[in-house]
């Protein structure tokens, strides 16, 4: 009996005949043959094993692999026998390319995730060489969060410890990147959103500044309301000068950023916001248009109910100077919202914040209105408020063609629990963040992977179906996060602002004043491998652009899973689906698959809204999503769904037209033989950069 196994980095494990029987299963399956003697051919091929190996000797991973080839070939398998061979390549040029980067992956990643790891994550010495492995960050990570267990019990850190680990190395759920960056490292700062006032003076103005450099530095991302500065042109008192207005110094943020990029470890990103009744509001709105200022912004209007009302009824408003109070001039409510909708068309921005409905649902109300939000719109803030983020892997919460429900909610418990233990750990970079984040203790578990679960579905993102499924699990997720929250009340008592909030109305005690946020995950969805947040799928196949100039031909797992059980699936058609991404009209794809596998691009915009606020009906914050545009939709559009957006509840919105902006992470090619082709960071859902 063969029970050990030699690595190949001369490690033993146990040896497992199971891992035979699935490899070569593949093999059949990758010749569109039945797996069905894949069992008796793993039996023989333990046999020859435990002849050639005897005594003291043990077989290695490559020992194993020939006598497999051999077996296949020796059995009249050839055609399944190359499939191996090339299996066993692919695999040989996947270790080769880890070895490059400089990477023993003890989890075994896909190669993008651990190019992500390697540049970002993963620890490295006074000479930028990687001291860490993708398990040992998890293990760094759980370690440091589940410290905080000690502050409310004895004894039960090493238990959380195991939890949070077995949770993340199983890609089930992930934290955002300031977390995994830096959680059990000197630096410490573990939050990704960041709210900071700033009021109409020099100090208030320039203090933020540096308040913002700091929270750069340590991987988070800003939102500042720039409505209450005084607009271009308003007389300075103490200088007897005119102001220069919010405009200008959103470029000296936006300069501060882009000299922060140098330095810091994740490049930084803010959401810049004015409210629709400011004097310089025309200015704001075209800025991006007009000129490349503000590239490390994203910019959204503040639009109350009554601005929105005033679009439908075609009346003026007035524009407020916030300095004096009092009405500047009059402007036709209908003209802003036609410029705001043209301008998104041409670039992207501004969205739409659409402040009272954030207000009206939010639970901390007493301690003031809030006026902004992180850099992606999902996370209202108090000013100098932060939060916490993390992510469920939707992937891994299936059980075969059905949601494992048991799972998820065991999932979100932990996720919660852990998120809660980050607010203890984190290092703040202000005092007035600790005590602001501390009194109310928001966090943000939010989804990845949800495109690839309605694909395992069998459910059309772009159906109703599909928008009921997703209010039925959004619901789900929600209710068990709050009574994990309500859970660690009884042991950890409430949040300090509890009986000033609205939950007290309700409940007898809560540990935390929000739970849910649906962020766009971005990074950690590579690491993942599924798509971002509740992203449609933008491209079923693609060439990423790696090392060196290389290309890595990627597909999306789960239509390749799909095309492999259907018996579509070639590398000839993968190659010519990665030409434009889409799989319509191909005959060679069933009409059924065609329906299921509607890209982004493909899905009215109607539909992508629809989601969104299927999503925000039963999310305590807010949703970050892009509504996709094609290249050739009309400003009507994005008239339509903005209007839709707010009828429906959602808290903002933000659309992106194909091909408006320079810096996609992913493009289509610009002939017909040309692939479609992705940069590093693409992570299967956005295509704007500074959103992913």
């Amino acid at each position: 009996m063969i029970e050990k196994i030699r690595k190949r980095d001369g490690t033993l494990e146990e040896f497992n005949p199971v891992k035979i029987e699935k490899a070569i299963e593949k093999a059949f399956a990758a010749c569109k043959k039945s797996p069905r003697p894949a069992k008796r051919l793993s039996k023989e091929v333990v046999k020859s094993l435990e002849r050639s190996f005897k005594g003291e000797v043990l077989p290695s991973v490559e020992d194993v692999q020939d006598i497999v080839e051999e077996t296949l070939i020796k059995n009249k398998y050839p055609s399944v026998a190359k499939a191996y061979i090339l299996y066993r390549k692919k695999k040989q040029e996947l270790r080769e390319f880890k070895t490059f980067l400089g990477i023993r992956d003890d989890l075994k990643l896909k190669p993008n995730a651990i190019r992500v790891l390697a540049a970002r994550y993963l620890l490295k010495d006074n000479k930028g060489n990687i001291i860490e492995t993708p398990a040992r960050l998890f293990r760094r990570v759980a370690h440091a969060v589940a410290q905080a267990d000690s502050t409310y019990s004895r004894g039960k850190a090493k238990q959380s410890e195991e939890k949070f680990y077995s949770m993340m190395s199983n890609l089930e759920f992930l934290p955002n990147t300031p977390t995994l960056m830096n959680a059990g490292t000197p630096l410490g700062q573990l939050s990704a959103c960041f709210v900071l006032p700033i009021e109409d003076n020099l100090v208030s103005i320039f203090e933020t500044l540096k308040h913002m450099a700091l929270i750069h530095q340590g991987g988070g991302g800003t939102g500042f309301s720039f409505s209450k500065i005084r607009p271009r042109g308003d007389i300075v008192k103490s200088t007897k000068g005119v102001a220069s207005g919010p405009v200008s110094f959103m470029r000296v943020y936006d300069t501060t950023t882009e000299v922060m990029k140098q330095g810091g470890k994740r490049r930084g990103a803010n959401m810049g916001i004015l409210a629709h009744n400011h004097p310089e509001i025309q200015e704001f709105i075209q800025v991006k248009s007009k000129t490349e200022w503000l590239e490390n912004f994203n910019i959204s209007v503040s639009a109350t109910d009554n601005f929105m009302r005033a679009v439908r009824e075609k009346k003026k408003y007035a524009l407020i100077n916030p300095r004096t109070g009092k009405k500047v001039r009059e402007v036709n409510a209908q003209d802003v919202f036609d410029m705001i909708c043209e301008n998104a068309w041409r670039n992207g921005d501004p969205g739409l914040i659409f402040i009272d409905e954030i207000n009206r649902k939010n639970p901390t109300a007493s301690l003031g209105l809030i006026e902004s939000t992180n850099p992606c719109g999902e996370q209202p803030l108090h000013n100098y408020e932060s939060c916490n983020l993390g992510s469920i892997n939707l992937v891994k919460m299936l059980k075969g063609k059905t949601v494992d429900w048991k799972k998820l909610k065991s999932t979100v418990n932990s996720a919660i629990h852990f998120l809660d233990n980050v607010i203890d750990v984190n290092h703040y970079p202000l005092k007035q963040i600790e005590e602001m984040t501390k009194s109310n203790r928001r966090v943000g578990l939010g989804v990845m992977g949800f495109a690839e679960m309605l694909i395992k579905l069998g459910i059309p993102y772009d159906s109703q179906k599909a928008i009921d499924f997703a209010e039925k699990l959004m619901k789900f997720i929600n209710t068990q996060a709050r009574a994990a929250s309500n859970a660690l009340a009884k042991e950890r008592g409430s949040f300090p602002n509890f009986e000033k909030s609205t939950w007290s109305r309700k409940l007898k005690a809560t540990r935390n004043a929000t739970v849910t946020t649906i962020a766009p995950t971005g990074t950690l969805s590579i690491i993942a491998g599924v798509t971002s947040g509740i992203e449609p799928i933008f491209a079923l196949s693609y060439v990423r652009n790696i090392l060196g100039g290389a290309h890595l031909l990627e597909v999306n797992s789960a239509f390749e899973e799909i095309a492999r059980d259907k018996k579509f699936y070639s590398k000839r058609l993968m190659m010519e689906i990665a030409k434009t991404g889409s799989v319509q009209g191909l005959k060679e794809v069933p009409k059924r698959m065609q329906r299921l596998f509607r890209n982004a691009l493909e899905i009215k915009p109607e539909w992508h809204i629809k989601m969104q606020a299927a999503f925000q009906k039963h999310t305590e914050n807010a949703v970050s999503k892009t509504i996709n545009l094609h290249e050739n939709a009309s400003v009507s559009e994005v008239k339509r769904a903005y209007l839709l957006a707010h009828k429906l509840k959602c808290k903002g919105i933000t659309i992106y037209r194909y091909g408006s902006k320079k810096n996609q992470v992913l493009t289509r090619g610009a002939h017909p033989d040309s692939y479609v082709s992705a940069k590093p960071y693409f992570s299967g859902g956005r295509v704007c950069e500074l959103c992913d």
